[in-house]
């Protein structure tokens, strides 16, 4: 069965949006100039912080939050990864609880209302 110039163009067209609705939707990574903002607040924006409060690293992640999320592939203790690897494993936080998880940091940074 023949289908005629237009009715390709149209079916074509068909297969392609699904595909590309989905990739419009793949989160994006949060700018790093965002991180470094939420650092400067959390910490002074020492990446390496361990202030004695039971939160680590320069966006003082709680250390079970940190194992849930996938830390300890990189260090035991957020103040013991480098600074991209606390991005990383904050971007699976962020995905997980959301801007909330730096509550009032995040809020005056903008970033939660």
């Amino acid at each position: 069965m023949r289908i005629p110039l237009p009715g390709r163009s149209l079916l074509a067209l068909a297969l392609l949006l699904p595909a590309a609705g989905t990739l419009a939707l793949a989160p994006q990574p949060t700018p790093d100039t965002v991180w470094d903002r939420l650092a400067d607040c959390e910490s002074d924006g020492d990446w390496q912080a361990d202030t004695g409060n039971g939160y680590y690293g320069g966006l003082q992640i709680w250390p079970p939050t940190w194992r849930e999320a996938g830390g300890p592939r990189y260090a035991d203790r957020p103040d013991r990864a480098t600074r991209r690897q606390q991005i990383t494993v904050a971007e699976e936080i962020l995905r997980r609880q959301g801007w909330r998880a730096w509550g009032g940091c995040a809020r005056e940074i903008g970033m939660l209302k």
